[in-house]
């Protein structure tokens, strides 16, 4: 019986440091009629021997808008922030997998800073320091938060208050899926984003969630990584997206690699070891103020 209570004891103090580092949040609990989604993010606490920078960053992983990379893009991605003293937030946002198309993700991704945001004193993170990263139909979606959060607003549309801003302080689209016209579209994310059909995809659809076309003037700060051999996604994407920033004098960087494909993330693999694509955002973040 003393063997069993010590076995519980030390099991309970290594439940409590666990969360101490890391924690599950609910997005919509608590919010009446959408108490049932699903949505969530889990939480990496910037390490405490890592440099503090009191900045916050959500990922969000690809998997064409139908299911999510979470390990791959999601979990490696958070550690390697936490690391280097960002708290990182994964997002488990709905896809098309389970029957959701926009603007559930776009909804998941707003409340996620809203959240984010109005507890910034709990998470020991600087409100005016909430970034997002996000890779594929990930990197689209973070695109639209970086663009719609004024036009399209989806936490006031269910009738929300929301006293904070929706607008992310830097945006990090890898790899992403950018426009939705057919001639380098990526079928199968517009396909889960909009729903199939042209009744859901009208070529005012088409537009309104083509990136490149509707950059706002005060867009945030853009770091965009693409490779010229992604089989998945036509790299033209991501040169069009940066077309558009720089016409509009967004402050933006393309890193353009020759070869790496699609799906790289931050995983240990050749193109990391070649390149080290997160060492040269780190320096791009540092120039920012968002790390040291």
């Amino acid at each position: 019986m003393k063997k069993i209570i010590t076995i519980l004891a030390v099991s309970f103090i290594f439940t409590i440091a666990a969360f101490s580092q890391d924690a599950t949040i609910y997005l919509w609990r608590n919010v009446k009629g959408m108490e049932r989604q699903p949505s969530v993010m889990f939480m990496h606490k910037a390490k405490e021997n890592a440099p503090k920078t009191n900045t916050a960053v959500i990922v969000c992983p690809g998997g064409s808008y139908h299911h999510l990379g979470l390990k791959g893009e999601g979990n490696t991605t958070a550690t390697w922030f936490a690391e280097n003293g960002v708290t990182a937030f994964v997002l488990k946002y709905r896809t098309a997998e389970s029957l959701y198309h926009h603007p559930a993700m776009l909804q998941d991704i707003q409340r996620a800073i809203q959240i984010i945001r109005e507890n910034a004193e709990e998470y020991d993170i600087d409100p005016n320091k909430v970034g997002v990263i996000g890779f594929s139909a990930g990197g689209h979606l973070v695109t639209m938060a970086g663009e719609f959060f004024e036009t399209h607003n989806e936490i006031e549309k269910l009738g929300l208050e929301c006293k904070v801003s929706l607008r992310p302080d830097f945006t990090v689209p890898v790899y992403p899926v950018v426009t939705m016209q057919d001639d380098i579209a990526h079928r199968w994310s517009r396909n889960s984003l909009l729903g199939h059909g042209k009744k859901n995809q009208t070529q005012a659809r088409k537009d309104e969630f083509s990136m490149e076309m509707n950059v706002p003037d005060n867009m945030p700060p853009t770091y965009v990584v693409v490779c010229k051999d992604d089989p998945v996604v036509i790299y033209e994407n991501s040169f069009r997206l940066y077309d558009a920033l720089q016409a509009k004098k967004i402050p933006s960087r393309l890193a353009v690699y020759d070869w790496g494909g699609h799906g790289f993330g931050m995983k240990d693999n050749d193109f990391m070891k070649e390149f080290h694509w997160n060492q040269s955002l780190k320096e791009w973040l540092v120039e920012l103020g968002f790390m040291e």
